[in-house]
């Protein structure tokens, strides 16, 4: 699973999982960190990444689009 951390997480949780989820990446690491949620929200969808977020904005995102990506 490829996993997209906003970046209201901190990129610290990304060295504890990368064991786990080795495809794992923060907004930072991709240079989206001022990029809007719905540029965002299309990088995932497009890069088949699941986003991970405490931002409720992209439930509504998906809510207007549907999914692909899916929101944890």
């Amino acid at each position: 699973m490829k996993l997209l951390f906003d970046q209201n997480i901190s990129f610290r949780v990304l060295k504890k999982i990368k064991d786990v989820y080795p495809n794992a990446k923060q907004v930072r690491d991709l240079h989206l960190e001022n990029s809007s949620d719905k540029d965002i929200w299309f990088y995932a969808k497009k890069h088949n990444y699941t986003i991970v977020t405490f931002d409720i904005d992209f439930s509504n995102l998906t809510t207007l689009y549907g999914f692909p990506p899916k929101i944890i």
